[in-house]
């Protein structure tokens, strides 16, 4: 079933109306007629709103409701994946692969090791396109949430963003000790917010390692192994679904 999202004024007691390229998708790309079954998130709450297309507009789609199902399909804990920018098409496939999997948001960080050098008109063309990416995953996944691709920050700003949450906890090859880190995971409780920092392909600068340590974010072991920077977020997330998921 295709799955698609609504601007939540758009949700009008049993009618529902598509607007944005989803119509140009709808009508010529999949070619769903009237009465065609679809889903639908207001990427507020966790609902998903069964409903049939009722008709075609030039600019819109009008839908028809026929139920609405508690969806439950948000990771019960917030993730802020704060992804160090990586090269190629890396980040591309992080984003994705990270909405998939149930990431919140996004904020790529410019860190002193990061291979890629993004300047401010190509930073802001590169955030465009990796939300569109995430809106895609979002619809594939059958998400109720579009996770932001927030702008890039450089590291020391990242600290200062990801300190604030209930908890924030950094990998890093160094670190010793894989108790620590399936501590942390299962005393996680519900509805809280994590702040994840994943380094790019050169690894964490050590002074780096230390700002973070003073503002209160914790390096954590990811096993004896050294993961690439594209698999690391998979793996923690990979964790959180397996604690958290029913």
């Amino acid at each position: 079933m295709n799955h698609f999202f609504a601007d939540p004024s758009d949700i009008r007691d049993r009618d529902i109306i598509l607007r944005g390229e989803d119509v140009n998708h709808i009508k010529n790309v999949l070619r769903l007629k009237k009465d065609d079954v679809i889903s639908v998130s207001d990427g507020v709450s966790d609902r998903e709103y069964r409903c049939r297309i009722d008709s075609f507009k030039e600019d819109c789609i009008l839908c028809r409701l026929d139920f609405i199902k508690e969806a439950g399909c948000e990771l019960p804990v917030r993730v802020h994946l704060f992804q160090c920018l990586a090269k190629g098409d890396k980040m591309d496939h992080i984003i994705q692969k990270a909405v998939e999997l149930g990431v919140y948001d996004i904020t790529p960080v410019a860190s002193k090791r990061a291979v890629v050098r993004l300047d401010e008109k190509k930073s802001a063309a590169k955030v465009k396109r990796w939300n569109a990416i995430s809106e895609a995953a979002a619809k594939q996944s059958k998400r109720s949430h579009i996770p932001a691709v927030l702008d890039t920050v450089d590291f020391e700003n990242a600290v200062k963003a990801g300190s604030v949450f209930d908890k924030a906890v950094i990998p890093y090859e160094l670190s010793t000790g894989f108790r620590r880190t399936r501590e942390i995971i299962k005393d996680l409780p519900a509805g809280v917010d994590i702040a994840v920092f994943i380094g790019p392909e050169g690894g964490f600068d050590e002074s780096e390692i230390e700002l973070a340590k003073g503002a209160g974010i914790e390096p954590v072991s990811m096993g004896k192994r050294i993961l690439r920077t594209e698999t690391a977020a998979m793996v923690f997330l990979s964790w959180l679904v397996y604690r958290f998921e029913e």
